[in-house]
């Protein structure tokens, strides 16, 4: 796949897939919003209102917002999420809707900002047990960014030192110890979810688990 993927084709699969996710929210029951997201402190409904806040504010707020909670980023993200939490999990998936085609976002480069809706979106469903298949080339795109630097997330120093495969794409990178599985779970794996290395094969899946595990309880 190319490098150069145009950035309003980025932001077309970002919107498809929020509007998928804000499709498979409707009609949970409260007790379903409340449930622990793979995020672990955050529920779903918390985790849908951080993908709002993430659609909603632009470089100066988040520096504001950033230099009002002294660069603690854990604040920082907590204070946003708070601010477009509703009053009730209908207002949350509300406010949701309202950004589902905002093209507001911070610093980066656009597929972080398609990688934010893809990850949280999994972190999500997979605690709920919705099944969701990403458009291919959106997931082939976002694992190939992953693979290259740490971001948001430290996907390439989970990798480090390891060889990841695709089974359903042309997803690959890296050499040594094996990992192969859907690109949706090699994804999931390199943004340090141990939930899904139960879905990868190779002795690198177990070497991927260790770290996603090391990570959770430092």
């Amino acid at each position: 796949m190319s490098k150069n993927i145009p950035r309003a084709r980025l932001w077309s699969w970002a919107h498809a897939e929020r509007t998928a996710l804000a499709r498979d929210l409707d009609g949970l029951e409260d007790k379903q919003w409340a449930t622990t997201s793979l995020c672990g402190r955050w529920s779903v409904e918390e985790v849908v209102a951080h993908l709002s806040a993430a659609a909603s504010v632009g470089p100066a707020r988040w520096m504001a917002s950033v230099l009002g909670a002294r660069f603690n980023f854990d604040l920082h993200n907590d204070r946003r999420l708070s601010e477009y939490r509703g009053a009730t999990p209908a207002e949350t998936l509300a406010r949701f809707r309202a950004i589902l085609t905002s093209t507001t976002s911070t610093f980066g480069p656009v597929e972080a900002w398609l990688g934010e809706v893809l990850i949280h979106g999994q972190d999500v469903r997979e605690p709920l047990g919705i099944e969701h298949e990403v458009d291919p080339e959106a997931a082939t795109a976002l694992a190939v960014f992953l693979a290259q630097r740490d971001f948001t997330v430290s996907s390439k120093t989970n990798i480090a030192g390891l060889r990841l495969e695709a089974t359903d794409g042309p997803f690959a990178t890296g050499a040594g110890p094996l990992a192969r599985g859907t690109t949706m779970a090699l994804v999931m794996a390199m943004a340090g979810r141990g939930a899904y290395c139960g879905q990868l094969d190779g002795a690198g899946a177990e070497a991927l688990l260790a770290r996603c595990t090391a990570a959770t309880d430092s």
